[in-house]
């Protein structure tokens, strides 16, 4: 049987559509809530939230990383099937890419030049990088669990659309505790923290997810 046959049959297997998606659901469920307790018991919520959220920029990171959350994570359930559409879904990313885009010009063009440096650098990217990618272990490892019920056509890339979903929910919840609020510094090291986790959800895929 040639492999595009192969796929095809799984595709039309009907237990494997009904069976992945609780699966995942459960993964995404069990991830967040195991990074909330992270968030809560560690670093916890900045302190001026309240006030911080009468702010166009608090309410800009908050949303941009659900955002993106909310739109990798409903490719998660669908990476897992194989020949599963993927272009439609994807195409949702772009609305928190263009989002943050448009801050960053708005920042750009509204605060002095000699001030775009600070802002991008905050003071607390050190951390950032490191949390972030602390806070998406938990999602990172549900997901790559429960990809393990399904047939993905590219395991790194289904393990890199996992890493990347990981990496948005950690910055979604890492956003309520971070007083860097610039647009700069958001696009910068919140992109970079998920980043990583995305490489790392792609070699882990390679190696975890193939069959």
């Amino acid at each position: 049987m040639k492999t595009d046959d192969l796929i095809t049959l799984l595709a039309e297997d009907a237990p494997v559509r009904t069976r992945l998606g609780p699966v995942v659901a459960f993964a995404l469920l069990a991830g967040i809530v195991i990074s909330a307790i992270v968030f809560i018991s560690t670093i916890g919520m900045r302190r001026d939230m309240a006030d911080a959220m009468e702010t166009a920029r608090v309410i800009l990171k908050i949303g941009v990383t659900l955002v993106l959350a909310i739109a990798a994570s409903s490719l998660v359930f669908r990476i897992g099937r194989p020949a599963a559409p993927l272009k439609t879904r994807s195409l949702f990313l772009l609305v928190p890419l263009a989002l943050i885009a448009a801050a960053v010009v708005a920042e750009l063009a509204m605060v002095p030049s000699d001030s775009w440096r600070t802002r991008m650098m905050g003071n607390n990217a050190r951390f950032c990088m490191m949390f972030i990618p602390v806070l998406a272990l938990a999602p990172l490892t549900a997901f790559m669990i429960a990809l393990r019920n399904g047939a993905p056509d590219s395991p790194g890339l289904s393990g890199a659309v996992a890493g990347l979903a990981s990496g948005a929910i950690a910055a979604a919840i890492y956003a309520w505790h971070c007083t860097d609020d610039s647009p700069l510094f958001v696009a910068t090291w919140y992109t970079l923290a998920i980043a990583i986790i995305t490489a790392i959800g792609y070699f882990a895929g390679r190696r975890l997810l193939r069959w």
